[in-house]
C-alpha cells in the first residue's frame, strides 16, 4: 500500500499542482463545534440525506421550507410523538415530498436521536464525539438503529454536517482496490474493517482528517473531472 505522500502526489499531478489540491480540499468541523449543534438539526441533516437518496436534490431543496413547516421544525420531541394518523395526514401533505416509508423515517430517526441523547445523559452527543479511528463503527451503528441511514446516506448526512468522515465513491473504492486494500467494493465487516484501517494508517501518516483523505484518495483515480 502506498503511503499517504504518494497517493497525494498522484492526485496533485492530476488536478494542477499541491496547492491546487489543497484548495479543494474540505476539512470537518471540530468536534467542539459540533458538540453544539442541536438535535433538531441532526434530525434535520437525516431527513435532508435519506429524501435526497433517490430524489433529484433541487426537488428537495425546493420543498423543504415546507419540510420544516410540517415537521415542527424537525424538534425531535415533537416528530418523535407524530401518530400514525399524523403520518398518514403529512402523506397528503402538498409541502413535502410524500414518500411514505421516508416520512415514516423521520418519525423513527426523531426517536433514535432521543434515545442517544438519553443514553449520553448529560455527556457530549455521539454522533460528534464518535472517534473517527472507528467510523465504520459509527456507520454500522447508524445502519442498524437509524432508519433508512445505510449505504452511503449515513456518511453523506455525516458529511453534510460536517462530521469527519469518509465516503466511498467509485474512484476511492478504485483507489482502494489500487492499493490491494479490498479486492471489490466492500459489503461485508470485514472489507469496510480493512477501509478503516488504511484510512487509520494515512491518517497517522499525514495528520490530516478523513474528511481530506477521502477527496485525496478519490482525486488520485479516474478522470481528473474535480
Amino acid at each position: 500500500m502506498r503511503t499517504f505522500d504518494q497517493i497525494f502526489s498522484i492526485a496533485a499531478g492530476r488536478h494542477g499542482g499541491k496547492a491546487a489540491l489543497e484548495r479543494k480540499l474540505e476539512k470537518p468541523k471540530p468536534v467542539a463545534e459540533l458538540k453544539k449543534i442541536p438535535d433538531a438539526w441532526w434530525l434535520a441533516g437525516m431527513t435532508r440525506a435519506v429524501f435526497n437518496s433517490g430524489f433529484n436534490w433541487k426537488v428537495v431543496e425546493s420543498k423543504w421550507s415546507g419540510f420544516e413547516a410540517a415537521l415542527s421544525k424537525f424538534d425531535p420531541n415533537k416528530v418523535a410523538m407524530l401518530s400514525d394518523d399524523d403520518i398518514d395526514r403529512l402523506m397528503q401533505d402538498t409541502r413535502i415530498i410524500r414518500h411514505g416509508e421516508k416520512i415514516r423515517s423521520v418519525r423513527e430517526n426523531a426517536v433514535f436521536l432521543l434515545e442517544l441523547k438519553k443514553e449520553r445523559g448529560k455527556g457530549d452527543h455521539q454522533l460528534a464525539v464518535w472517534p473517527s479511528t472507528d467510523f465504520v463503527g459509527l456507520l454500522e451503528m447508524l445502519g442498524k438503529r437509524g432508519a433508512r441511514l445505510g449505504g452511503n446516506t449515513g456518511p453523506y448526512f455525516l458529511r453534510s454536517m460536517g462530521r469527519d468522515g469518509f465516503i466511498l465513491n467509485d474512484d476511492g473504492i478504485g483507489r482502494l482496490i489500487d492499493e490491494k486494500v479490498i479486492d471489490k467494493p466492500p459489503s461485508s465487516k470485514r472489507a469496510m474493517r480493512a477501509v478503516q484501517d488504511a484510512f487509520n494508517i494515512w491518517m497517522e501518516q499525514s495528520g490530516r482528517s478523513l474528511m481530506e483523505i477521502s477527496r485525496v484518495i478519490a482525486m488520485s483515480h479516474g478522470d481528473p473531472y474535480y
